[in-house]
């Protein structure tokens, strides 16, 4: 009896000293990653906006990838195909099993649009964010590491892409003209919106026309975030976006310029708040350059914000 005793005493300690597999809700925190990075079940993978972040250094382990030709097919505009992201998968060592964490600077910007695709391809629950990024990450004093980890390859199996997580320019124009009751939300700036600039300053401008789509309300994706790159609280989420109409009973369409902002924004509404999101990745630069569709500009201007 006094054996059986310190087993199974044996075996608890065991249990609390082993690092957790998952952490429930689609966010871990840094001090969950630092505590998992030895983790067998657990692969980190990096999707930062700006080439060579990652070089720099990179939580250890972490795998690299480059949004503009690992997560976008390269012949056409169009997300990752499938063969192409489970032969990445699989080198990256992410198996059947394995609980992904994404992360990458500008408060995740990219992670989110990663997390999207994740979701896309039948991944979604067991994808989360390290919530704050490489922002808080470093603000916390954590390792980075400048060496390129190399895994076991896998035989994971993707699933076929879902069009439930994504949103056509044909789906955006039913609601423009006003077919389908679904709310629109216009993530970019509010001069964006408007209609005094189509781009982000220093950022070259991809359309013809300066506006928004009709009845897209606007919520500038930062205001999901605090100072510290993490995601708002739940409750915080919940009563912005109903402070603009959006409270879950009816789908939801996200945009902002090519989907990368709008991602974040997908992220908090879809997965923290669970409500029926779309995203829709053709964006401003699809849709304020197709001919035919209305235009809502504040501004009074009509050709590239002039």
């Amino acid at each position: 009896m006094f054996r059986k005793t310190l087993l199974a005493v044996a075996g608890a300690l065991a249990l609390i000293a082993s690092p957790t597999l998952a952490q429930d809700g689609p966010l871990v925190t840094a001090e969950w990653v630092r505590d998992n990075l030895n983790n067998p079940k657990v692969r980190v993978l990096e999707v930062s906006v700006d080439p060579g972040v990652y070089e720099r250094g990179h939580v250890p382990g972490a795998v690299n990838i480059r949004w503009h030709s690992d997560l976008v097919d390269t012949v056409k505009r169009d997300i990752v195909g499938k063969e192409q992201f489970q032969k990445f998968l699989r080198e990256a060592g992410v198996g059947p099993d394995t609980t992904v964490v994404l992360y990458g600077d500008n408060n995740n910007w990219f992670a989110a649009w990663g997390a999207w695709i994740f979701e896309s391809y039948g991944l979604g629950e067991r994808t989360k964010l390290l919530d704050g990024g490489r922002k808080i990450w470093e603000a916390k004093g954590f390792q980075l590491d400048t060496q390129v980890p190399a895994y076991r390859p896998t035989d994971l199996v993707l699933a076929d892409a879902s069009p439930k997580t994504r949103a056509r320019l044909a789906d955006v124009l039913q609601v423009a003209e006003k077919k389908v009751d679904t709310k629109l939300v216009d993530i970019r700036s509010a001069p964006e919106y408007e209609g005094k600039i189509i781009a982000p300053e220093n950022v070259k401008e991809l359309a013809v026309r300066a506006g928004h789509v009709p009845g897209a309300v606007n919520f500038p994706w930062g205001q999901a975030a605090n100072p510290d790159g993490t995601f708002k609280s739940k409750d915080e989420l919940k009563k912005a976006f109903a402070a603009l109409g959006i409270d879950g009973t009816k789908p939801i369409i996200v945009y902002c310029r090519i989907g990368e902002r709008s991602s974040h924004t997908w992220f908090a509404l879809a997965k923290i708040l669970g409500y029926d999101v779309r995203n829709y990745d053709g964006s401003w630069t699809e849709y304020g350059n197709s001919v035919g569709v209305p235009v809502i500009n504040l501004a009074g201007t009509v050709w590239q914000g002039k």
